[in-house]
């Protein structure tokens, strides 16, 4: 019985959160620009090994609607082994700069802090090599920053998802962190962001000295950096919601690619100095936590797997009216009973990656991390 109060008591508060979480995404007004901008821009991306890919994104960013005096591209080349910088600086404008530094624990960080360095825009907007983006991208951040006087801007990434499941899995997953990330920043309740898709004021990079205090950790080039910002212009971080900004990204296309990309992620989350969202994963994992907790005692008492089938149940009942709201925007429908077969692959992954990212270490562009 004592089980049973525990994980009720959890499944109550998880319920109250996915409300709260609900409320303020469809609080989130759409962005609409009222003139056009003239905020010079810098585009950093850093690039490891994407000769596949780059040309996609630079192709995007040379159609941009915003003049063509008023941004620059960066491409910082991170050791690539194929023909990444030689075809990045194929195209007219593209300014490739090669990281020098070798043997260090955070790559990006210090491909992006050299970008930096580099670049002569005042506002610093970030993608990835993976990446496309629409024709209005750059002009709907210039504006919404003007408009809003942002120090750092959060702005929507989805994933193009092909018909195999690991890429269907994770485009739905990745939709719910970006759901949770807007309804975070409109809030102020967490530092939420993703590195595909924000941007940031030069001058203020600086005055927090960019990534000092956290350079030694390999992942959370995004967030850490956000939350530092957050610090010092609490009132100055604002979401960008807008179709005309949404980031497509890549899938990864193996089960092994997506677990060292999640396990990545989770590594941060003990290195973050905002303990509200420390709660909030304690929370998460706590509840999925339980599920295999009650599938092991039901070995012992059968009557925990109808416990566990209950638990299952309720929870995606919890999570699919804040899912259903946010793929209303990103105009990618989730049928219910999609959504409870992926619960079990759901839980057991966030159980996994949860526990090695905090305690293991992954292999990420070829390099093995921890």
């Amino acid at each position: 019985m004592v089980l049973y109060s525990i994980i009720g008591f959890l499944l109550v508060l998880y319920a109250c959160l996915l409300f709260y979480y609900r409320s303020a995404w469809q609080r989130i007004p759409l962005f609409r620009p009222r003139q056009q901008a003239s905020i010079s821009i810098s585009v950093l991306i850093p690039a490891r090994n994407e000769a596949a890919n780059i040309g996609r994104l630079l192709d995007s960013l040379q159609q941009q609607d915003y003049p063509a005096e008023q941004y620059e591209i960066i491409v910082i080349d991170d050791h690539s082994t194929d023909d990444t910088a030689a075809l990045a600086a194929q195209y007219a404008g593209v300014h490739v700069i090669r990281l020098q530094e070798d043997d260090i624990n955070s790559y990006k960080k210090k491909a992006l802090e050299q970008g930096v360095a580099s670049a002569k825009g005042q506002l610093i907007v970030t993608t990835d090599a993976d990446c496309v983006a629409g024709k209005y991208w750059l002009s709907t951040i210039a504006a919404f920053q003007q408009q809003t006087n942002a120090a750092f801007i959060v702005a929507p990434v989805s994933i193009e998802a092909g018909k195999p499941l690991v890429e269907q899995f994770q485009a739905l997953d990745f939709m719910i962190l970006q759901g949770i990330t807007g309804a975070s920043v409109q809030q102020g309740v967490h530092s939420m962001c993703n590195g595909a898709n924000m941007a940031y004021l030069r001058d203020v990079f600086y005055e927090v000295n960019g990534y000092s205090g956290i350079d030694h950790i390999a992942s959370g080039d995004d967030m850490l950096l956000m939350h530092k910002i957050w610090q010092r212009y609490p009132d100055r971080i604002g979401y960008l919601s807008s179709p005309d900004v949404i980031i497509k990204t890549a899938p990864v296309h193996s089960w092994r690619a997506f677990f060292n990309q999640r396990i990545r992620w989770a590594s941060k989350a003990s290195f973050y100095d905002d303990k509200r969202i420390i709660a909030v994963l304690a929370l998460v994992y706590l509840l999925n936590l339980s599920l295999p907790v009650l599938l092991v005692a039901g070995f012992f008492c059968p009557m925990y797997w109808v416990a566990a089938l209950v638990l299952l149940i309720a929870k995606a009942l919890a999570e699919y009216p804040f899912v259903y709201s946010v793929a209303r925007f990103f105009k990618t429908p989730v049928g219910l009973l999609k959504f409870l077969f992926l619960q079990p692959l759901h839980i057991g992954y966030t159980v996994i990656a949860g526990f090695l990212g905090v305690v293991g270490g992954y292999e990420w562009k070829g390099r093995r991390v921890r």
